[in-house]
């Protein structure tokens, strides 16, 4: 049964082709968003990784952090990560995404934007630690970033331009990332920090 909190909140169907995209514009928390944001930021324990691309090694352009159930494994970018334990206001997060959406999830992978010239390149969630067609809810607190979305084949569907603010929910499902990439581009115009939240659910274990 769904508690009180999420009887009015309802997600709205972006209609884009190939995909099972909806958004929350905004999600009930047992604090404000501000705060929570302040707390995320000095409560995780962020970490910024090493990639290859194009056979060079450079650091990501953001902090990352994985929270989650024990004896789990997410690996991607020749990186693997074993999540730290729950934290109360992670699991309380959860329980509220996982309220809100119908879905049940065993991690969480954070993001920290520190500024306008953090980002996340083009890449779909297909790891196989995610299972075929994974269920990914990707929750915003502080700035306004805008979360892109580029069709893998058909170069004839316009590139999708999101705008996720704080307290907004963006689920994927289905065959979403089969046939879709999804980044957000470095902006010139100056942002504060942005810290993103997807609930997902490893398979491995």
């Amino acid at each position: 049964m769904r508690d009180l909190f999420s009887l009015d909140r309802q997600f709205t169907p972006i209609d884009i082709p190939d995909a099972d995209v909806s958004i929350l514009h905004e999600i009930e928390m047992p604090i404000g968003y501000d705060a929570i944001m302040r707390k995320l930021n000095d409560q995780t324990k962020w970490r910024q990784e090493n990639v290859r691309v194009y056979g060079k090694e450079h650091k990501q352009p953001r902090l990352v952090a994985l929270y989650g159930d024990p004896g789990k494994q997410y690996d991607y970018s020749g990186i693997s990560m074993h999540p730290l334990p729950w934290t109360d206001l992670l699991r309380e997060i959860k329980r509220r995404i996982e309220d809100c959406t119908d879905a049940t999830f065993n991690a969480v992978f954070l993001n920290l934007y520190r500024d306008q010239n953090d980002s996340m390149g083009f890449h779909s969630d297909d790891e196989k630690e995610l299972g075929k067609n994974p269920v990914i809810a990707s929750l915003t607190f502080g700035a306004t970033r805008t979360f892109l979305m580029k069709h893998k084949n058909n170069k004839e569907i316009p590139l999708q331009k999101i705008p996720l603010e704080a307290g907004t929910v963006l689920l994927m499902k289905g065959k979403t990332q089969h046939f879709w990439k999804h980044g957000i581009n470095k902006q010139t115009q100056p942002c504060g920090p942005r810290i993103n939240l997807t609930f997902r659910t490893l398979l491995s274990g």
